[in-house]
């Protein structure tokens, strides 16, 4: 079982340091950077950082907005990795998802996402 730590800075000009050193207080071993912003798909760090995961791993950001812009995109970056066993933190928001409680909050965010981007989308009404 590992801790790792994600944190993102929008712009050269923002720096991840005061995220790091939080996540390290927070007890993650490995803080993965990247300098990108929350609506840009390719962020090398991010992608390193899944592929490390396993199961029992955790993987913490200071808040939920470093993972994407979107509440579609914080779910789908923590869904997956969380069908592997992986448990994810978001130490602003105290979401922790190695908690029973906290998993059915998460699923509660994810349903959220999915009717956000239907009615985005224009799904039609099913009765």
């Amino acid at each position: 079982m590992a801790h790792f730590g994600y944190a993102r800075g929008s712009s050269a000009e923002q720096y991840t340091v005061p995220q790091s050193d939080a996540l390290r207080q927070a007890g993650c071993e490995r803080i993965f950077e990247d300098t990108a912003s929350g609506a840009k798909a390719d962020r090398p760090s991010l992608a390193d950082a899944l592929a490390h995961l396993c199961d029992r791993d955790t993987l913490a950001v200071c808040r939920l907005d470093r993972l994407g812009r979107s509440l579609r995109c914080q779910i789908e970056t923590i869904g997956a990795p969380e069908s592997r066993g992986v448990g994810f933190r978001s130490l602003t928001e105290g979401i922790d998802t190695t908690t029973p409680g906290e998993q059915l909050i998460f699923h509660a965010f994810g349903a959220l996402g999915h009717f956000e981007r239907d009615l985005i989308r224009g799904a039609p009404r099913q009765v």
